[in-house]
């Protein structure tokens, strides 16, 4: 499996950004897709976007379309998340998951990190 860190979490006024970072280590293939997902309190995990490692493909909730964008450094075997223009409603505790090799499902996931966004 692979193992996951994220850090960038904070708290930032409406209208804002953040970018989240998460440090993969173990074994990363191409096929991988890396994920970013978060959970609000009360509420349950929302699929916020994904990114296939190899590059050739990403995904976005209908949330985050127009205000989020994934990205992926190999060299530094890092996944980003640049939030923009964030509202209250994006407040949530924020994780990263990585699939199998063969993409099918998210089985890694970080700790998570807090995103707090005032009104």
């Amino acid at each position: 499996q692979v193992q996951l860190l994220e850090s960038g979490g904070g708290l930032v006024q409406a209208g804002g950004s953040l970018r989240l970072s998460c440090l993969a280590s173990g074994r990363i293939v191409s096929t991988m897709w890396m994920g970013w997902f978060r959970q609000a309190p009360g509420k349950g995990r929302e699929f916020v976007s994904s990114i296939k490692w190899s590059g050739d493909g990403t995904g976005y909730a209908d949330s985050a379309k127009g205000r989020f964008t994934i990205s992926r450094d190999d060299a530094k075997n890092t996944v980003y998340l640049q939030m923009n223009s964030l509202k209250p409603e994006d407040t949530a505790v924020y994780s990263c998951a990585a699939t199998t090799e063969a993409g099918v499902r998210y089985v890694s996931w970080g700790q998570g990190t807090q995103v707090t966004v005032s009104s």
